[in-house]
């Protein structure tokens, strides 16, 4: 059917008529629809056609239709029978009907079932409120891996207010800085973190009710001191466990508050929202294949992006969380010969942890353990020893503003056949987008296109999607900043293979430039990690009279090897890239860690400042 005589010209504009789906077929196809088309006559596929048909090509305007658009007798009224909110909620409401004898947590000598640890969450939910938590306010939490975080992550979203979890290592001035830029109102602590919170209250300006969590599982060393207002189990016992509690009145509501590291200034204030949480805890299932009933192993800090959304994953999927306060590689070995733990994440530190293990401390299993991994990727030889004592590592890439992971390298069956050596390369690969995120691509920053598939040029990677933050707390020019045309700025580096996977090359800032060259430190830090005596390594610029600046390669050894010289490093490294990019500096040290693993490059890099020119 054409349409004539409209203000617009002889026929209306394609843009306002046609779905991404319809743009991808001929016009011919698309007539046979129905849908009004351009009045010539030609069956052949229109020019705006081929102009729009890409996808991305749409403008961001044109690339989502209003229901205005749609013809009225598609429109339908939303009701509670056909419509519902989204929220990880739902999913602790089914997992209870459905498992309720399940165990759904074990600590030390605790053991919970998905019934308990639902009525629990209703009951510190109700007591929250009780103390006057409203929808809209925040409570903080600052836990270790225990059930007591487990059901904050339930009950503090009960009550239509925000969790924030709180790094465990930060220091008093920086958790007073997020207390009173959240406007936190009630506080949970760990008595092995009340010190610092103990100083850290005495600059905010206002009362807060603060409830102590003395964990009965913790070692005798841990600090038991108490400094808030009454205990969790006090708290607890206030709350009914047949409290009713409803689903968000709009899956955009906050369900979440995560800071970032600040390492350029004062922390920002991640701010994420239940439609979210929800499609990436579902996400976390069909990326990794999860089958029901997991034994996961929370090696990950659950403070660290939500414990990437796995505490409401396990609910989807009828799992059991293995809590460990301290990650080491003998606890790992014992919740996996003990528990018979299945799956578990964390950074390449973990990794490192369990490749590089005392003999002592190892333990046999029968089982494949499956391993998630995030932050940098991590060497080929960490990936080839993993594999070899029978961890299967799937390599994932996000940021607090993407709910945790959002781009996994998601294994093709063919690559299986390949050498152990080329399969560490590919698996150290970010890769592609996960099932809920829109879309990821690799972009020039200037002109926001795409870079070439090629494997080489390099840009900015980009995330586009539901599970990309909502914005930054109380920050709108960083918020308009990191999501203007359309995408998330990830401020991180990359290229776009021929497969459609991205691979990391560097964080903007890390990038270093010697002689005019752009040296990816990613690159150096691979090469370095392939030497035996290696466990980690983080290359940063040292400044350079000649040069401008150098690679300069902090590295820790692994477990009993002796410190290789400069000279042996440097002929390794030479046999292995190009000779402009080997490094010109080796300092053989622990390397600085935040308390998921992640290296502090920040430190290395105002360090390798201080040695002077090379």
């Amino acid at each position: 059917k054409a349409s004539r005589g409209t203000s617009s010209g002889p026929g209306r504009p394609l843009a306002t008529m046609l779905s991404l789906g319809a743009l991808r077929r001929s016009a011919a196809a698309v007539c046979a629809r129905n849908v009004f088309l351009p009045t010539s006559p030609s069956p052949a596929l229109h020019p705006k056609l081929k102009t729009m048909v890409a996808w991305g090509g749409l403008p961001g305007s044109l690339a989502a239709f209003s229901s205005s658009s749609s013809s009225s007798r598609w429109s339908f009224p939303k009701t509670q029978a056909n419509y519902a909110q989204l929220s990880p909620l739902s999913l602790l409401k089914r997992v209870e009907r459905t498992y309720p004898g399940k165990v759904s947590c074990v600590h030390g000598s605790k053991k919970f079932t998905w019934r308990e640890t639902a009525e629990r969450s209703r009951r510190l939910a109700s007591a929250l409120i009780g103390r006057g938590v409203k929808p809209g306010d925040t409570v903080a939490v600052m836990l270790s891996n225990t059930p007591e975080m487990l059901e904050c992550h339930w009950a503090i979203p009960m009550t239509g207010a925000v969790i924030n979890a709180l790094n465990t290592r930060l220091d008093p001035p920086t958790i007073s800085f997020i207390i009173t830029h959240s406007e936190a109102s009630v506080i949970i602590v760990d008595s092995e973190f009340a010190p610092a919170m103990k100083e850290a209250l005495k600059t905010v300006e206002r009362d807060i009710l603060v409830v102590d969590l003395v964990d009965s599982e913790a070692p005798d060393s841990t600090p038991k001191e108490t400094i808030g207002d009454l205990a969790f189990d006090a708290l607890l016992a206030e709350g009914d466990s047949a409290f009713q509690y409803q689903p968000p009145p709009d899956e955009w509501d906050a369900i979440a508050l995560g800071y970032t590291s600040g390492t350029t200034g004062d922390p920002k204030g991640v701010v994420t929202h239940h439609r979210g949480a929800y499609l990436n805890a579902l996400s976390n299932v069909i990326g990794w294949d999860m089958a029901h009933h997991p034994r996961y192993l929370w090696t990950l800090p659950m403070f660290h992006c939500n414990g990437w959304c796995f505490p409401w994953t396990m609910a989807a999927v009828g799992g059991t969380s293995v809590c460990i306060r301290q990650v080491n590689s003998k606890n790992i070995y014992d919740a996996i010969a003990d528990h018979g733990a299945t799956h578990l994440c964390g950074a390449p530190i973990v990794l490192n942890m369990i490749a590089n293990a005392k003999q002592e401390d190892k333990r046999e299993f029968s089982h494949q353990v499956r391993v998630m991994t995030a932050a940098a990727p991590p060497s080929s030889a960490t990936l080839q020893r993993m594999q070899a004592q029978g961890f299967d590592v799937t390599h994932v890439y996000g940021l607090t503003e993407t709910y945790g992971p959002a781009v996994v390298c998601s294994w093709d069956p063919d690559w299986s056949g390949l050498e152990l050596g080329e399969q560490a390369r590919l698996r150290s690969r970010q890769g592609v987008n996960y099932h809920v995120l829109e879309d990821l691509q690799v972009m020039d920053t200037e002109t926001m296109k795409n870079v070439p598939a090629d494997g080489v040029t390099v840009g900015e990677v980009m995330f586009r999607g539901n599970i990309v933050m909502k914005g930054y707390l109380k920050n709108e020019k960083a918020t308009a900043k990191e999501l203007s045309g359309g995408w998330f700025h990830s401020g991180d580096l990359g290229v776009m293979h021929p497969d459609g996977y991205i691979e990391l090359k560097d964080r903007a800032k890390d990038v270093i430039i010697s002689g005019g060259e752009n040296i990816s430190s990613i690159e150096v830090e691979q090469v370095v990690g392939q030497h035996p005596c290696v466990s980690l390594a983080a290359a940063v610029a040292r400044p350079c009279d000649k040069w401008g600046e150098t690679p300069c390669v902090y590295i820790e050894l692994g477990e009993g090897s002796a410190q290789p010289s400069d000279e042996e490093m440097t002929k390794f490294c030479k046999e292995r890239m190009a000779s402009f990019k080997v490094p010109k500096t080796f300092v053989f040290c622990e390397l600085p860690k935040t308390s998921t693993g992640k290296i502090q490059k920040f430190k290395l890099r105002q360090a390798a400042k201080e040695l002077g020119s090379a």
